[in-house]
């Protein structure tokens, strides 16, 4: 399969030329559970209907003289306006800056002052939180308010009708393009400040076109398909996959509000969703819940996510009836760089996410950037196929040339996620490169780790991390909430049969050598662990009293 080449200039233009050929299909499903949720009514949105919206919306901006080479600031959630002032925005060639609700203070003030946006358009009660955050880093923003208007199911965000003029005229001339920069989304920084990934709308048109072009296990079907996602549109899966593959074949997208295990298959039912979207957590939550005769009543085809535990993707495929296509992207790679596991043999269970397509080139490099063997972890490496190695890549790091060149050392794509590739060309995810602890020449991968501690029922929430060894160089930390609170005498013996439990599943030198009991893991807004705030509270913690010490338990078996 080549990389698709777009038809249409901007991601406005693909939706109007889709929505003028498909007027009456349904673009935009709001289900009941997640409209009483925001406060708006449910819908079912056509593409027609949704067309004329975005023109109103985009008249409205435009006319307040805001345009080309403008950024601005979406903080809608998952709502109706999110989907349609983005669409009008990009009519108008103004980048869009989707920000997360869950984004506070400190983090609100960077990202308002990195991003350098102009306009933010955002909930009523966040209003005075973006405002506030413009007001202490001297930035002059326009913050409005998307006031979801019940009588035309959140169409029309009437704070628009009060818009203020732009600060500044359009920066770039002429008409929006290819090139044109279409939206700005943070990394989750999980290892320092989150980086701005500049996407041009050749990003997001190529990743909808390969997801239409990939076949197998995961094709799509042109006007049938609805996808339900429960992923934010802060997310490059929720905004250049799911929205981007259904706006170019006219389905129909079926966004939630968030992942609610209790009521999923529900939405899934109702929606009718062929498609389903998922976080690796989600299939272990669902196979919690009682065996049901309802367990296959729904219509979906294909799951597409990453990070299923291993454990479960067989035990939930054969319960549930559909496969889970284990793929690998990041933000900055796109389409450039995606592969998935949607051609048998699938390694079901393995960390499997396929074999790289013709288009996509890759190395696994070990520290000294040598080339691995197979069968051998190393770090990816990739790029385009072809002329232009960074085709349907990101551009750039906002204001960060020296981060770009080094992710561009040598002219490839240094991912930092360590990957083994089998004989016949399959890869095996093992850890982020940034996560691997060395502990006496010996390379252990937390999730590893974690992953065999979390079979302790009486684990709520772990990671492990690396913290500072005389001898060793490193030992291995982990970092456990614990179901119940313990006291000290319990968390020695918890401790110890959190080791016992990792000397059954992994080699020796893998058990934790400290075990710390913490109320709390350091997560990112998106829920992801905070490696670089871990691995810098992991070496604070030995010698404190929840740590104990279980290196003595560590023996090499004899």
């Amino acid at each position: 399969m080549r990389l698709p080449q777009p038809a249409d200039a901007t991601v406005y233009q693909a939706f109007r030329r889709i929505a003028a050929a498909n007027p009456q299909r349904p673009f935009l499903q709001i289900l009941p559970e997640v409209a009483a949720r925001y406060g708006i009514a449910p819908v079912e949105l056509s593409y027609g209907r949704a067309l004329d919206a975005v023109e109103a919306i985009a008249a409205r901006i435009g006319a307040a003289g805001y345009g080309h080479g403008h950024r601005a600031g979406l903080l809608l959630e998952n709502r109706p306006s999110f989907f349609l002032t983005w669409l009008a925005l990009n009519a108008l060639g103004v980048s869009v800056v989707p920000i997360n609700g869950e984004l506070r203070a400190a983090e609100l003030d960077y990202l308002v002052e990195h991003s350098g946006l102009c306009l933010a358009i955002v909930l009523p009660a966040r209003v005075a939180d973006i405002a506030a955050a413009a007001a202490r880093t001297g930035c002059e923003v326009c913050v409005v308010a998307s006031l979801d208007d019940e009588a035309d199911a959140g169409l029309a965000p009437r704070g628009l009708s009060a818009l203020a003029r732009a600060p500044a005229a359009p920066p770039l001339p002429g008409a929006p393009g290819i090139d044109t920069e279409c939206g700005l989304l943070y990394t989750s920084g999980t290892t320092g400040r989150p980086k701005g990934c500049v996407l041009p709308n050749a990003y997001y048109l190529i990743a909808g076109e390969w997801y239409l072009a990939a076949g197998g296990l995961c094709a799509i079907r042109h006007g049938e398909d609805r996808l339900l996602t429960p992923l934010p549109m802060t997310h490059m899966n929720a905004m250049a996959y799911s929205t981007m593959a259904m706006v170019l074949s006219a389905g129909c997208v079926v966004p939630l509000d968030r992942f609610h295990p209790s009521g999923w298959w529900d939405a899934v039912r109702e929606s009718r969703a062929t498609i389903v979207h998922y976080l690796g957590v989600m299939p272990a939550m669902l196979l919690g819940a009682p065996a049901s005769d309802a367990d296959r009543a729904h219509a979906v085809r294909f799951g597409f996510g990453a990070g299923v535990d291993r454990r479960h993707q067989a035990t939930f495929e054969a319960r549930f009836g559909f496969p889970l296509l284990e793929a690998w992207a990041m933000t900055e790679t796109g389409a450039g760089a995606v592969v998935i596991a949607n051609h048998e043999p699938r390694h079901v269970g393995q960390s499997c996410f396929g074999r790289a397509a013709p288009e996509l080139e890759l190395r696994l490099v070990d520290e000294a950037g040598a080339d691995v063997a197979d069968d051998t972890p190393g770090e990816l490496l990739v790029r385009a196929a072809g002329e232009d190695p960074r085709r349907g890549f990101f551009r750039e790091y906002l204001k960060d040339p020296q981060a770009t060149a080094e992710a561009w050392a040598g002219g490839w794509f240094h991912t930092g996620d360590v990957v083994r590739r089998d004989a016949e060309g399959h890869l095996y995810f093992v850890d982020r490169r940034k996560n691997v602890i060395r502990r006496s020449g010996e390379n252990i991968a937390a999730v590893e780790v974690e992953s065999v501690l979390r079979r302790h029922p009486g684990v709520r929430e772990v990671a492990v991390a690396a913290t500072p060894d005389a001898v060793r160089g490193d030992e291995v930390l982990a970092c456990v909430v614990p179901l119940e609170p313990l006291d000290a005498g319990a968390r020695a013996g918890f401790a110890q049969a959190l080791v016992a439990l990792c000397l059954e599943h992994l080699a020796y030198f893998k058990a934790p050598g400290w075990v710390a009991f913490v109320d709390a893991l350091p997560l990112t807004p998106t829920q992801k662990v905070q490696r670089g705030e871990l691995k810098a509270l992991a070496a604070t913690l030995p010698g404190t009293p929840a740590c104990i010490d279980t290196r003595a338990l560590k023996k090499r078996p004899h």
